[in-house]
């Protein structure tokens, strides 16, 4: 392979041009983006991508979950693809850079080798991977999910947001149905590029971050039932409050968490309470707990904690408890040789590093378990994310997306 000078680089005015254009598709109400997965909105951006990827010479396919593979040829038919990317959806109120980052930083990547007429023997493919974000159609990661082999494909298109929408159905509806097999496709690699979602980075003064792990998580749906009453009427000793539960298990999971510092974090981040009137006592109350840590047995211990506890918390008020589990992933250890490549990669460009524990859950966490894979992280402000505030500096989307060309192109191995 020809050795990789420091002076090889991505084009950062060109790659920020592409995520302000790419932001003005599904704009949020407070300066982010809404462009939720399987909407209209998402329909758009793909077009958008698409005609960049056509721009670029690559050729597009589309799987069976509408994930979108756009390949760059190498010069040996015959060996297996890198693929970088991440995916397009946001939350509702999303910022401009989740997931976004990953996939514009892989197509300026094949922009800036096609700028200098680099060749590559193995192919590189720029992925779009469906529904990362599952605030839409839980669980998250559901695509890559689909591809490592974790859900049926089936089960994907039945799941329903919150109006009963079937995802395969509006999958359908917005035309990015592929035809081809979902999973079929084999990697010798796979990097993804994402901005941290976190404040270490930024509070270290670091420009890169090494994911060498990344967290486990659990989402448990829970609900307490009590008993709808009016506030005004029912005596408080009769009263069976399904908020009350709620409160006692708001707390105990902030108890279970910090029990468990410094390799753990927990919250509720989803509630509905009915009947939702100013008037009425709540009858039901359905909520998400959101455990992580990258160490299995922290995990497992927190969620056998609010198993145990919380049933009798609730029981003492009156109310009844019930959970079930509806996402989760075991913690992934990244491929060694890809973290070696992502920080030799790092250091050849004199960017200060560090290696970090993803504390989000990204498709790489699901493609890990089929092919070799690392993350490149770069620093948000405040470390904010999931909220329209989102904000990167420019000089930090260039240094990633430079860190991932060296970090693909040691393993797709430049020709020549």
């Amino acid at each position: 392979m020809a050795k990789l000078g420091d002076n090889l680089r991505i084009n950062g005015d060109r790659l920020w041009d592409a995520l302000m254009e790419m932001a003005q598709v599904g704009p949020g109400v407070a300066g982010g983006n809404n462009r939720q997965t399987v909407t209209d909105a998402d329909s758009e951006g793909r077009h958008l991508f698409k005609r960049w990827c056509d721009e670029a010479g690559l050729t597009m396919g589309v799987d069976k979950m509408g994930t979108m593979f756009a390949r760059r040829e190498g010069t040996d038919p015959d060996a297996l693809p890198v693929y970088v990317g991440s995916h397009l959806d946001t939350q509702p109120t999303g910022g401009k850079y989740d997931g976004v980052l990953g996939v514009l930083g892989g197509l300026e990547l094949v922009r800036t080798l096609n700028d200098l007429g680099i060749k590559t023997k193995h192919p590189i493919v720029v992925t779009n991977w469906t529904n990362e974000e599952g605030t839409r159609f839980a669980p998250a990661m559901l695509a890559s999910g689909v591809f490592a082999g974790v859900h049926e494909l089936d089960w994907a298109y039945d799941r329903v947001d919150a109006k009963g929408l079937k995802f395969g159905d509006e999958l359908k509806r917005i035309g990015w149905l592929g035809d081809e097999e979902v999973g079929a496709r084999k990697m010798k690699a796979f990097f993804e590029l994402h901005i941290e979602q976190g404040p270490i980075l930024e509070a270290e003064g670091k420009d890169i971050g090494v994911v060498t792990h990344g967290q486990g998580l659990r989402w448990i749906e829970c609900t307490v039932t009590g008993k709808e009453s009016h506030t005004g009427s029912t005596p408080m000793p009769m009263r069976r409050n399904a908020g009350r539960g709620l409160a006692q298990v708001t707390e105990l999971v902030h108890e279970i968490a910090m029990k468990h510092q410094p390799n753990a974090v927990g919250a509720i981040g989803h509630v509905d309470v009915y009947p939702n009137s100013r008037n009425i006592i709540p009858g039901k109350v359905v909520f998400t707990i959101d455990f992580r840590s990258h160490i299995i047995d922290t995990l497992n211990a927190m969620v056998a904690e609010l198993e145990e506890k919380a049933p009798k918390l609730c029981e003492a008020l009156g109310v009844e408890f019930s959970s079930q589990i509806v996402g989760q992933f075991d913690p992934p250890a990244f491929d060694p040789d890809c973290v070696a490549a992502v920080r030799n990669a790092a250091e050849r460009l004199g960017y200060s590093h560090r290696d970090i524990v993803s504390g989000a859950g990204h498709d790489a966490c699901w493609i890990n378990r089929v092919a070799p894979t690392a993350m490149v992280m770069c620093p948000c402000v405040d470390g904010l994310s999931h909220n329209e505030a989102e904000e990167i500096t420019k000089a930090w989307a260039t240094a990633g997306a430079d860190v991932l060309l060296h970090a693909v192109l040691e393993t797709a191995e430049i020709v020549g």
